[in-house]
């Protein structure tokens, strides 16, 4: 097991393969780390697929307003929602897009990430200053890599639960 440095900046995102540990960054991003934590501490990002998986690229998930759905009509309107909550506004920084970082999804309009994120399965440094980086995989990067490729996926992979460490 990863060693868990502050429970409190750490999600715990279950899959079926496994754990994924997530080292929030709040001193880089704070509104996102925030948001994170507060949509995982009401349950909104347990059940949620994981809509647009590119290999050699990215999984994203975290559309609570479509994600938990069964039905092909929701999936394919999967990451064009987000939470109840208002849109989070760039914490843009100088860290870089790295494999197993955790980036804020958006529209184009670069104050729009809501709920969606996603975790880069490799180096993607053309995203740099350009999505709010607010987290890193700290352990469990093989369980992000096994996740079922798509847009969106026939039969997509789900957030189980996502839990903050300090919670669990």
């Amino acid at each position: 097991m990863a060693e868990i440095k502050d429970p409190e900046n750490t999600v715990i995102v279950e899959l079926k393969g496994g754990n994924v540990v997530i080292e929030l960054l709040p001193d880089v991003a704070p509104k996102h780390s925030e948001r994170m934590k507060e949509l995982a501490r009401a349950g909104e990002y347990d059940n949620v697929a994981f809509h647009r998986v590119i290999d050699g690229f990215m999984a994203q998930t975290g559309d609570v307003q479509h994600g938990d759905m069964e039905d092909g009509f929701n999936l394919r309107m999967a990451g064009t929602g987000g939470s109840s909550l208002p849109n989070v506004p760039a914490e843009f920084s100088k860290l870089p897009h790295d494999r197993g970082t955790l980036g804020a999804a958006r529209s184009a309009n670069p104050d729009s990430a809501n709920s969606q994120f996603f975790i880069n399965f490799k180096d993607n440094h053309f995203l740099n200053g350009q999505y709010t980086v607010y987290g890193r995989v700290i352990e469990g990067m093989e369980h992000v890599d096994a996740i079922v490729r798509g847009e969106p996926p026939a039969s997509p992979d789900r957030m189980i639960s996502v839990k903050v460490a300090a919670d669990a």
